[in-house]
């Protein structure tokens, strides 16, 4: 992480709830932070989320970069450009708090104010190959390039893969988490997050 340069801080904020003996205490706000910034690597936009040791980032990934890799995993062009052109980041999660942390994405909400949409998940992908003549190799490549749908951590976990947002290239919005640490609810707003554009 320290070979990441942040170009720009902001604070949100989280909401938690937590249950005491005898009564039910309302969800208290707590701090977040989200970083973004660009990436050293790729030299892509970056996003990422921090909160009780856990974190969570979302850097950027070309359309084409995108299709070249499915491409190169048995999908027919078209195929390769259905997946490239709905706005995929490479998504990484850390736990490096002391609580175990656990994520369900069919929580997460995309937001295009007024509207909002689900992430495109192993799951929808799977339906949406299912009725077309793609190989079985190409899609078990799919599903284990992306991020598990639902998952656990155990203090010092961590994992990454690709998430699938359902927008255009160059498209904006905010994301909306949900997550728990330690059983916890914590949910999250990312807000101004942008699709990579079609080069």
């Amino acid at each position: 992480m320290n070979q990441l340069q942040f170009q720009s801080r902001e604070r949100v904020r989280a909401r938690r709830g937590w249950v005491l003996p005898g009564m039910l205490l309302a969800a208290l706000p707590l701090s977040a932070e989200v970083i973004s910034g660009r990436d050293d690597e790729s030299g892509q936009s970056r996003w990422e989320w921090r909160e009780a040791g856990v974190s969570m980032q979302l850097i950027q990934r070309l359309p084409d970069q995108t299709r070249a890799f499915f491409l190169g995993r048995g999908f027919m062009r078209a195929e390769a450009d259905a997946i490239g052109s709905t706005c995929v980041f490479q998504t990484i999660f850390r736990n490096d708090g002391s609580q175990r942390l656990s994520y369900d994405l069919n929580d997460w909400r995309v937001v295009r104010h007024p509207a909002s949409s689900s992430l495109l998940t192993r799951e929808y992908w799977d339906a949406r190959w299912a009725t077309e003549e793609v190989s079985q190799e190409a899609r078990i490549a799919l599903r284990w390039s992306l991020l598990p749908t639902r998952q656990s951590y155990q203090p010092g976990d961590y994992n990454w893969g690709m998430t699938s947002f359902g927008l255009p290239p160059g498209a904006a919005f905010d994301l909306s988490l949900r997550v728990s640490i330690g059983g916890t609810p914590v949910t999250a707003t990312l807000p101004g997050i942008v699709c990579a554009a079609d080069r």
